[in-house]
């Protein structure tokens, strides 16, 4: 008989020593957003990484590296730490760790580390988020709630979807 073992999910509070770590998945995850996004990377093939910047170096934002085992295979970013509503600013699992559950376990963690109001936007097209995020709010919070507004002074990219709910 053939055994099998999960790999050990780890999720840890990134520091500076991880941006080379959280620059390639950021890479990753800013790749399969250029689907919905359309965004293209630089002249150096590198995408934007302001919100990764601030979440390793502004006190209001937290970034999470996520591994199975020791390989990386996700990141988390957050915002608004302090405020009445955090907000999932980036989330992203590479492909080998998607529909496995890590997704929903990560969301759990981080989410209880910090009770209260949340936020997360998506574009609509992103469909697999949009099941995703509905079924992470729903188990949070019975009173969840789904809008969408365009983005500030970017008429060019597509409306978010913003869903919210509350951690108690």
């Amino acid at each position: 008989m053939t055994t099998f073992s999960s790999p050990t999910l780890r999720i840890s509070i990134a520091t500076e020593a991880d941006r080379p770590v959280l620059e390639q998945l950021w890479t990753m995850f800013r790749h399969d957003m250029s689907a919905y996004s359309g965004a293209l990377p630089d002249e150096r093939g590198r995408f934007r990484q302001e919100r990764l910047d601030n979440a390793l170096g502004d006190s209001a934002w937290r970034a999470y590296v996520v591994r199975l085992d020791n390989a990386p295979a996700g990141l988390c970013i957050i915002r608004n730490i302090g405020s009445p509503e955090l907000v999932i600013n980036s989330f992203f699992l590479v492909n080998a760790a998607r529909r496995l559950g890590y997704g929903r376990t990560v969301v759990r963690a981080i989410t209880s580390e910090h009770r209260g109001r949340w936020a997360v936007a998506y574009q609509e097209a992103n469909t697999a988020a949009a099941a995703f995020w509905s079924a992470i709010a729903a188990e949070a919070d019975p009173g969840w709630t789904c809008t969408r507004a365009s983005v500030p002074e970017r008429p060019d990219v597509p409306t978010d979807v913003w869903i919210r709910f509350t951690r108690r």
